[in-house]
């Protein structure tokens, strides 16, 4: 039985919290919730459960690393604030308490993380004999694990391009994902954040070296590119209101460059409603979205990816395997040898532990 800490309780982490209290083999411990009309909660009713867990949300960080948990879920948004989540997650790896998490997604790749940023992580890991496991937000399997099982099919490969194409719509994440991806702007207004300079290949640029690493190819460059799409009509959905002319959909990538062809390319199709974009490549069967691997060589292998749910919209499914791809491994991380775990190190049958019990 593994004493489990759930940090945060947004779009992934009340999943996470929920698939903590269900599984008979981990014990939620403690739960951290930023936001003062969460805390106090029972963590049942932060994530939608029925019966109370006599565990209460809090804000008191401090408290949280004296439980002394095997593992933290840290599933809170970090890539606008990296320098306090940095401080937050070696608090509790150096006090002996293993992390696992989607926040700070250059880190599912560490040895191409910059320094300022695996260091202070690394000390802490060696401090406390503990790990730090995360698996991105994507939800963060394609560019690792299928990417593998693609490949593994051919006898030689060309390109590589892993994509998520999804509606966004009923995503209920404006605050960051729609201001970021800059949906609502109008042609002439200030680029949003991710289309920066540098800002893409910084967020995806690591797999794309790591998968070269694998395919022992040298990459000219990791380079970027984005396209936008401005509606003609108003579109009103969950993740916002757009007017006439703002943008309702984007298209972006990084590519790792050979002899001035991309030969990994890591891309997103996001779009709001399928009215948004009508030329641009769609999920097939009418999905509403799909993280698709095409691995161009002998033979082609295409492999296409949905995820649903009976209760909760595509977007929220999108979420629960998120969270999935961390809770599954919080056995793992807590028997590996101390350090910063990348996500393709993760032996593919430790994901499947405890994932089938009798009620």
């Amino acid at each position: 039985m593994r004493r489990v800490i759930q940090f945060s309780t947004g779009n992934v982490g009340r999943h996470s919290l929920r698939a903590i209290i269900g599984r008979p083999d981990l014990e939620l411990v403690g739960v951290h919730a930023s936001s003062p009309e969460k805390v106090g909660k029972d963590a049942a009713e932060l994530c939608g459960l029925g019966q109370p867990t006599g565990i209460a949300a809090t804000d008191d960080i401090d408290a949280l690393v004296a439980l002394g948990a095997d593992c933290v879920v840290y599933t809170a948004l970090g890539e606008v604030r990296p320098m306090e989540v940095i401080d937050q997650m070696a608090r509790f790896l150096a006090a002996g308490t293993n992390v696992v998490g989607t926040s700070l997604v250059w880190l599912t790749t560490p040895h191409h993380a910059d320094e300022w940023l695996r260091d202070p992580l690394q000390r802490a890991c060696e401090a406390g004999n503990t790990s730090l496991y995360i698996n991105g937000i994507d939800p963060g399997f394609s560019a690792d694990t299928l990417v593998y099982t693609a490949c593994s099919l051919t006898t030689r490969v060309s390109s590589i391009t892993v994509q998520e194409i999804f509606d966004y719509a009923n995503y209920d994440d404006y605050e960051f994902t729609g201001t970021s991806m800059g949906f609502g702007l109008k042609p002439d207004d200030d680029p949003p954040m991710l289309f920066l300079p540098g800002v893409v290949v910084a967020m995806f640029g690591g797999q794309i070296r790591n998968l070269a690493d694998h395919l022992g190819i040298a990459l000219d460059e990791v380079r970027q590119r984005d396209e936008r799409w401005y509606t003609p009509e108003p579109i009103d959905c969950i993740m916002t209101k757009v007017e006439p002319g703002g943008m309702a959909a984007v298209r972006f990538a990084a590519e790792g460059v050979v002899d001035g062809r991309p030969v990994i390319t890591l891309e997103h199709i996001t779009r709001l409603t399928s009215a948004a974009a009508p030329d641009w490549p769609f999920p097939p069967d009418g999905q509403p979205g799909v993280h698709r691997i095409v691995a161009e060589g002998e033979p082609r292998i295409e492999i296409n990816t949905h995820v649903s749910h009976p209760s909760f919209d595509t977007t929220d499914a999108g979420c629960i395997s998120t969270a999935a791809r961390v809770v599954n491994v919080i056995d793992w991380v807590c028997r590996a040898p101390a350090g910063l775990i990348a996500a393709d190190q993760v032996p593919p049958a430790e994901a499947l532990r405890g994932l089938m019990w009798k009620e």
